[in-house]
């Protein structure tokens, strides 16, 4: 079945939201403390939602072949995070997630034990959370479903150019770094201690960004070492 796009737009943000709320839980599981999953500021996680939506799409026709929409559910949500990984790796130059330790896995980007979830998502996705999220956004009046996806919308993409945003300084930060541009990198400290509850959210939902923080902190000692000179 084919949706409108105001519809394909409320299934990528209710399943955003859903597999946020899913990693924090996982995590407060784990850490028993709240930690805001992801690197946009809000309760979403683009990658459930565009697993969720490449599911909807790919695999409706699968809903009374269990084994099939299984099958299919798990490799193509392993697609989906391996790429995402290389993506996000090749552009901020650092890794989001590792699964290197865990059995099983490709190149540390996937692994079985998450390969398997995602499988069970896709049974789940087509035979209930579908229907149950469909059946809600029928009872509400088009022009206030319209007003609402209007409003997560906006709030989704002023979310997205921030965190981006943050990224991109931190980034241009560690090349300042290398160059030795002091100057310049002073300049990109100053901006970024601006978001600094926005960084240390960041680290807090993945430490692996500690890596960069290493290189902003030896930044620092660069400016300290040139201000002596």
């Amino acid at each position: 079945m084919i949706y409108s796009l105001q519809i394909y737009f409320m299934l990528f943000m209710s399943y955003s939201f859903l597999g946020w709320c899913i990693e924090v839980i996982l995590k407060f599981i784990q850490y028993k403390r709240f930690i805001n999953r992801g690197f946009l500021i809000g309760p979403w996680l683009p990658i459930y939602g565009w697993g969720a939506l490449l599911i909807t799409i790919l695999l409706q026709k699968y809903s009374n072949d269990p084994i099939a929409l299984f099958a299919l559910g798990m490799i193509i949500c392993a697609i989906l995070e391996y790429f995402t990984s290389y993506l996000l790796e090749k552009i901020f130059k650092a890794r989001w997630w590792d699964y290197s330790t865990k059995k099983f896995n490709i190149n540390g980007r996937v692994c079985l034990e998450t390969m398997i979830p995602f499988g069970l998502c896709g049974l789940l996705i087509i035979n209930y959370t579908n229907p149950f999220l469909l059946n809600i956004y029928s009872l509400l009046n088009d022009n206030v479903l319209k007003i609402i996806t209007l409003i997560i919308l906006i709030i989704y993409i002023i979310d997205n150019v921030l965190s981006f945003n943050l990224l991109f300084l931190i980034r241009k930060d560690t090349k300042l770094l290398e160059r030795d541009n002091t100057e310049e990198l002073f300049n990109i400290r100053k901006k970024i201690k601006s978001k600094e509850l926005l960084l240390r959210r960041l680290l807090n939902a993945f430490p692996s960004f500690s890596i960069i923080t290493n290189l902003i902190e030896k930044s620092h000692d660069i400016i300290k070492k040139k201000d002596k000179k």
